[in-house]
C-alpha cells in the first residue's frame, strides 16, 4: 500500500525529470552548435553565440541543474576554443 503522499512524490519526480531532461538537452544543443562555430573557425558568429551560452550555463547552474563549478569550468573551456586561435 503507497501512501497519497508517496503517490505525489512521485508524480513530482516525474515532472521533475522531464522537465530537467528537456533543459539538459536545449543547454546541449547550444554548446554543440558553439563548438561546431568554434572548430569551422567562425570567430565572429562564435563570439555573438558565446553570451547566449554563458546566460544558459549561469541559468542551469541557478536551477541546479548543473552544480556551479561545473557551469564554471564550462564557461572557462568554451571561451579558450575561440581565444586560442
Amino acid at each position: 500500500m503507497i501512501t497519497k503522499s508517496a503517490k505525489k512524490a512521485y508524480r513530482q519526480n516525474l515532472k521533475r525529470k522531464a522537465h530537467n531532461a528537456k533543459n539538459k538537452m536545449a543547454l546541449k544543443k547550444l554548446i554543440k552548435e558553439y563548438k561546431k562555430l568554434a572548430a569551422s573557425k567562425e570567430l565572429e558568429k562564435a563570439k555573438e553565440k558565446i553570451s547566449g551560452v554563458y546566460k544558459a550555463l549561469d541559468k542551469a547552474a541557478k536551477t541546479n541543474l548543473l552544480k556551479k563549478n561545473t557551469a564554471s569550468r564550462m564557461k572557462s573551456r568554451l571561451t579558450k576554443l575561440i581565444n586560442k586561435k
